[in-house]
């Protein structure tokens, strides 16, 4: 436990030139605080007597005046609270001051250089950084970010956001466990496994925020932000889990409305940010007072959330943003004297460590059945429960090693249980009567085992005389099939040679023993056969991966299954669907650069309409001019382009979501589709098979080689052991192209 008061810092944001300074000095010391003075001088001109002070001091822990770099305040604000919640304890940062003072630049920081990031940016690059450095634990960290508008709750990280109304959005709600846990429905955890993937978050969530132009700051956040980052860590082979959350919150400005003179819109907001930061204010002085019974919390929505922070578990740091400017003056004492108030606030921070409720369900396990052996062991009672089966297969595999153990020391260890020592007994037993039964029946086992084998032989012979008649079934299958294919190839010839009217030779017929014709056939069809049998065996190389066909199909039933699935109607809409989808991948590749570009372009656009701001404050200066009232054409035209780009953005982004739909359900009916055509293909072939069993397949065979002369007759009959083989050789009789007349439907 570490009890700590909060932690709290001044910043000073840098002065405009045309606005008049006030008057302010800060007294550094090393060992003590450093103390924050600011001057007030009593104006004689106001006609009145003026008894008020003239000097107001403030103590800090640190004070950074206006050269302080964005890299100084993180590396001592908070680096120190990042790396107490990798140890495993909860931090906040929070900043307060009035609206215009620089909160959400020290916060989140500025979009205009690499070097103004803010505390979010840089805390998440420490924290990934020192996660890959760390590899003796398990880390999964999650990221949601929360905005209280006009004092409701919105997920900033939720996808609607863009596409809807803010009050269409589903509000995030607080609800409250008989511990006084504070859980937040409706809002999203998203976990992020890398720097980029959380920067990501960050920026969407900076999107969806609240901004409006006041009087006070042209870019003013009209609510109250919170990124948490959620951290969790644990040992391998642990039991004990750390959780850590640390706040990074950016509160809504203060302003006085009779000052800035605002209505409408921003009026009813800045009531809402008056009044909970009025509520923030009462939490802190009932904290800071001694004997205090009732902190309300409940009073409003950041308070509530922010309860551990205030007063709880957790180490927090305050950051006190002050424009010292002479019309300032007033508000940044006020703020000043909120700071001390906090500094009185003491809060003591846990190590947030739970064990595993799995591992320790397993440790309570084994501890039951520990003390079960002893009280079992003590009582002499025998349990109920039987051995289960892999115990007792444990205790066999025991007593087998036990035997055969020559060393007369070795000890049988089964434990304190009773069942398990009784049954070690029976199994001494039952071996001691099998060695007796085994010497006195050493001839007829002998002869018994001669009568086992003969089954065996028997069983052997069904097994081989099967697999013959199977591979008998697909040599007929599949010159049934070469058959088909020539007749309708030679169909295709006839008809094409009648339209010509050119004498062609048959294409089936024979070549004379010896002639030249003859060799340049047989040497075509053996050349043909083995392109086939390498072509085949490629083929079913892919079917395996592809139709996801069994590993035990044999070849010639593959090589069925591929002029099947060649010939069959779907054929034509896979290959369709493929090109479709194919189409789709492209296009969502193009909507996926799109995004990025859009993307681009916002930060790009953002980064141009702050340029024109710091342009328009120099030419005022140089000029001793005062800003022009009517508003700026080129800032109207960035912000027009700005709205453009993002509406780009959303319609780019929807276009993707519905493709992706679109391309899963294409997936889907090509996955179908396949399944479709191995189920009729299973169908076909065993209707195949069925029709073979009436006819011999020897005549078969005979009715096959009929068109063949005698020596290809033999030749083919030769390789009946090898199906692919005869398949490849009456493949190579027929013409290298046949022609697609019809498509092939399969006959019994």
């Amino acid at each position: 436990m570490v009890k700590q008061t909060i932690q709290i810092f001044a910043r000073v944001k840098p002065s405009v030139r045309k606005q008049q300074q006030g008057i302010y000095s800060i007294d550094e010391d090393e060992k003590l605080a450093s103390s924050l003075e600011i001057v007030l001088p009593r104006d004689l001109a106001d006609g009145f007597v003026n008894n008020k002070r003239e000097s107001y001091k403030f103590k800090f822990q640190r004070i950074f005046d206006q050269e302080a770099k964005q890299e100084i305040i993180f590396e001592i604000i908070a680096k120190p609270v990042a790396e107490s919640t990798l140890a495993g304890y909860n931090g906040t940062i929070f900043a307060y001051g009035q609206t215009g003072s620089g909160k959400t630049f020290t916060i989140t920081g500025g979009a205009e250089r690499y070097s103004d990031r803010g505390i979010i940016p840089r805390t998440l690059s420490y924290i990934f950084e020192q996660l890959q450095k760390d590899s003796s634990k398990i880390y999964t960290t999650h990221i949601s970010y929360l905005e209280i508008y006009n004092e409701c709750g919105y997920d900033l990280l939720d996808p609607r956001h863009e596409a809807s109304k803010l009050e269409d959005l589903p509000k995030v709600t607080i609800l409250e466990d008989p511990d006084q846990n504070i859980h937040l429905k409706n809002l999203s955890l998203h976990q992020a496994t890398t720097e980029e993937e959380a920067l990501n978050l960050l920026f969407l969530g900076d999107t969806n925020r609240m901004i409006a132009e006041t009087p006070m700051n042209q870019a003013s956040t009209r609510s109250h932000c919170i990124f948490t980052v959620h951290l969790s860590s644990k040992e391998p082979g642990s039991a004990t889990v750390r959780h850590a959350k640390l706040h990074l919150v950016d509160l809504a400005g203060s302003e006085r409305v009779s000052k800035t003179g605002v209505g409408g819109l921003l009026l009813t907001e800045a009531k809402y940010i008056n009044l909970s930061l009025h509520y923030l204010e009462q939490v802190i002085i009932a904290l800071s007072e001694k004997h205090r019974t009732h902190i309300p919390y409940r009073n409003s929505m950041m308070t509530s959330v922010l309860r551990d922070s205030l007063g709880g578990n957790c180490m927090t740091t305050m950051i006190a943003t002050l424009s010292l400017e002479k019309r300032n003056i007033d508000e940044s004492i006020s703020t000043c004297r909120f700071a001390q108030r906090v500094a009185l606030i003491k809060n003591e921070a846990i190590l947030n460590e739970e064990i595993d409720p799995r591992l320790m369900i397993v440790r309570l396990q084994k501890e039951i059945a520990d003390l079960k052996a002893e009280l079992a062991m003590v009582t002499g009672e025998q349990r109920t429960e039987a051995l289960t089966e892999a115990e007792l297969l444990q205790l066999e595999k025991l007593i087998a090693s036990f035997v055969e153990d020559q060393d007369p020391e070795s000890r049988l260890e089964v434990g304190a249980d009773l069942r398990k020592i009784h049954y070690c007994f029976h199994h001494f037993k039952k071996l001691l009567n099998d060695k007796k039964t085994l010497e006195n029946t050493d001839s007829s086992e002998s002869t018994t085992q001669q009568a086992c084998q003969e089954p065996v032989k028997d069983e052997e012979y069904t097994k081989l005389r099967s697999l013959l008649k199977q591979r008998d079934n697909e040599i007929n299958i599949l010159v049934n099939m070469l058959k088909k294919e020539k007749k309708k190839t030679q169909d295709a010839l006839q008809y094409s040679s009648t339209e010509k009217s050119e004498a062609r030779p048959p294409p089936n017929s024979p070549f004379i023993a010896g002639s030249p014709a003859g060799q340049r056939t047989s040497f075509s069809s053996s050349l043909s056969q083995t392109q086939d049998l390498s072509v085949y065996r490629h083929r079913s190389s892919l079917l395996h991966k592809k139709t996801g066909m069994r590993e035990e199909m044999s070849l010639g039933r593959q090589e069925a299954f591929e002029i099947f699935k060649r010939d069959h109607a779907d054929s034509v809409t896979i290959e369709d669907n493929k090109q479709v989808l194919k189409q789709r991948f492209s296009e969502a590749k193009a909507l996926g650069e799109s995004i990025n570009e859009a993307r681009s372009k916002i930060g790009q656009l953002k980064e141009a309409i702050s340029q024109r701001h710091l342009q328009q404050v120099a030419l005022g200066i140089a000029e001793s001019m005062a800003p022009p009232s009517t508003p700026d054409p080129q800032e109207q035209k960035l912000r027009a382009q700005l709205e453009e780009e993002k509406s780009r953005y959303k319609t780019t982004f929807m276009r993707l979501k519905a493709l992706k739909v679109e391309i899963e359900h294409l997936q889907l009916l090509m996955d179908k589709a396949k399944l479709k055509l191995q189920k009729e293909f299973e169908a076909w072939w065993a209707e195949e098979a069925s029709s073979l069993q009436v006819n011999s397949p020897a005549t078969n065979l005979q009715d096959a080689a009929k068109p063949f002369p005698q020596q290809d007759q033999t030749q083919l009959l030769s390789k009946k052991s090898h199906p692919v083989q005869a398949a490849g050789f009456l493949r190579s009789l027929l013409p290298s192209h046949p022609p697609q007349t019809q498509p092939f439907q399969a006959t019994g």
